[in-house]
């Protein structure tokens, strides 16, 4: 690696070959940059990379790479599912976040699966879900090691994926070390979608993130390994731009090593193509085994999560509804459904795939989704008597966009901001289930509340007397009157009544406190 391949200066780009000669790719970069990724904006009524009407803000090539992609679009989420394989057990570096587990169905977070899967076994388990879950729509492999790090076990999985299922959009996770050698490979079998985990560029804050690192034949450790991973990032980076694929940027904030230092790799992956950037808290509890949970290595709260994310996201948009999967997670975002479709269960299935059947399913969904947008559009008129209020409110749903959740019943709260451009997704808040076996759990209502402890209201489809007296005298409202209405819809209906109470001195508008981070992941959902 020499250094003209890797500069630290954000603004630079790198002239690269082609069969026509040498390309200037600061154009190409430019043009998947300009339209600052793809996350919900407030005040035109516009969702980026959201709104089913078309690609407002983005060339057609790219909208139709990411509308119903749910970790590529905010809005999509909320509609489509995805699915990871774990055929990639083996990793060429060890993170300090990181302990790969396998038969681990009781616990949620990147690199623990339940079962490792052949290429042929992936295979005939995309078919079942999709036949099964119409609204799948997207096929990763994100582990539970590195795919790159098992390139023959990768790409004949899309391989095989891509001759049975053409209508499934391939993407693959990867820590970047051997992405250089493999974009050639991934541009081949169509994988239209890279995520990079990219916590640094800077060696000196790589080297206490990055025990080793295995290159070349070689484990290199400290500085000389953190300055040889960020070299390859950022040139891979460069090269799935250079061939249109969309990249986007998964850092770990880790609070004292990385977290001021993400400023500086959010510009630095912006300026270099990075489609989207989603920044996420450390899991880093004792039990999971890992070197940071074991030396006592904090996560943020959710403020500083936000105050982080707002930050970079005048540079670039972040992506905020990350669930942090297991790499055998499948189902909508939020939802585990993995238990379902085991390797047992799968060999037995006789499986018809029925790709029209599929299509016309989506084409509802995308009915709904214009329905949606056209019922937050109507709501945003009169928001500018916010001034500077914002607010957050939790939400409990089980997907669609709709507010359908029990508030005993919710495994997860998301987390929207409303203020004078209009309402935002912003997160989630992972909590334990206040009902059990029918009854409230006093316990689990303590982490509820401190999970939404920055919220203004909770939006539950039902609740009760118990936990709603609770949640007044915390300080958060419980609004049930919107029950399975239109999440912004609803959430811009009540601020306006709320600014209304302010403007009228019936309340006193006050910012709520910090709220906890649950460590962990959500669990898979069959019994």
């Amino acid at each position: 690696m020499t250094d003209t391949l890797f500069s630290q200066d954000p603004d630079s780009t790198r002239e690269a070959s082609s069969a026509d000669g040498v390309v200037d790719i600061s154009d190409v970069m430019q043009k998947v940059a300009e339209h600052k990724g793809c996350g919900t904006e407030g005040g035109s009524g516009k969702a980026s990379c959201g709104s089913s009407a078309g690609p407002a803000d983005m060339p057609p090539e790219i909208w139709e790479k990411v509308k119903n992609h749910p970790c590529y679009s905010e809005e999509a989420h909320h509609h489509y599912a995805r699915m990871h394989v774990a055929v990639a057990p083996a990793c060429n570096i060890q993170c300090n976040y990181c302990n790969r587990k396998y038969d681990c169905a009781n616990e949620s977070r990147p690199g623990v699966v339940s079962e490792r899967l052949t290429p042929e076994q992936a295979s005939k388990k995309v078919l079942a879900v999709a036949s099964t879950i119409p609204q799948m729509t997207v096929l990763g492999i994100a582990g539970p090691g590195d795919p790159l790090a098992n390139p023959q076990k990768t790409f004949e999985t899309f391989r095989l994926i891509s001759e049975v299922a053409p209508d499934i959009k391939l993407c693959l996770s990867t820590n970047g070390l051997a992405l250089p050698d493999w974009v050639d490979e991934i541009a081949k079998y169509k994988v239209d979608h890279v995520t990079i985990t990219i916590n640094m560029v800077d060696p000196e804050v790589g080297q206490h993130i990055y025990p080793w690192i295995f290159w070349e034949n070689k484990r290199l450790q400290g500085y000389e390994a953190a300055k040889i991973l960020t070299e390859r990032q950022m040139l891979g980076l460069e090269m799935l731009t250079e061939r249109g694929i969309l990249a986007k940027i998964n850092s770990v904030m880790i609070p004292g090593i990385n977290d001021a230092h993400l400023v500086e790799v959010n510009k630095a992956v912006k300026s270099r193509g990075a489609f989207l950037h989603n920044i996420m808290p450390l899991i880093s509890a004792p039990e999971h085994g890992t070197v940071f949970g074991l030396n006592g290595q904090r996560g943020p709260s959710a403020q500083e999560l936000k105050a982080l994310q707002d930050a970079c996201e005048g540079d670039m948009n972040m992506m905020r509804h990350c669930r942090q999967c297991r790499a055998d997670a499948v189902g909508l975002l939020g939802e585990d459904r993995s238990a379902e479709f085991t390797t047992e269960k799968i060999m037995a299935m006789d499986i018809e795939y029925d790709a029209e059947g599929r299509k016309a399913y989506q084409q509802a969904v995308e009915g709904e989704r214009q329905a949606k947008v056209a019922a937050k559009a109507g709501e945003l008129e009169g928001l500018e008597k916010a001034g500077d209020i914002s607010v957050l409110v939790a939400v409990a749903t089980k997907g669609h966009g709709i507010i359908n959740e029990h508030f005993g019943h919710a495994k997860e709260f998301q987390v929207y901001e409303l203020n004078a451009k209009g309402a935002k997704f912003v997160g989630h808040r992972r909590v334990d289930l206040y009902c059990q076996g029918g009854y409230g759990e006093e316990d689990a209502l303590d982490t509820v509340i401190a999970a939404i402890n920055d919220c203004h209201a909770v939006f539950v489809a039902k609740i009760g007397g118990c936990p709603k007296a609770d949640l007044e005298a915390a300080g958060v409202e419980p609004v049930d009157q919107y029950a399975h209405e239109y999440i912004e819809q609803s959430a811009l209906v009540w601020f306006k009544d709320y600014l209304g109470k302010v403007e009228r001195g019936e309340i006193v508008h006050q910012q709520r406190g910090d709220a906890a981070i649950r460590q962990g992941a959500l669990l898979s959902q069959a019994g």
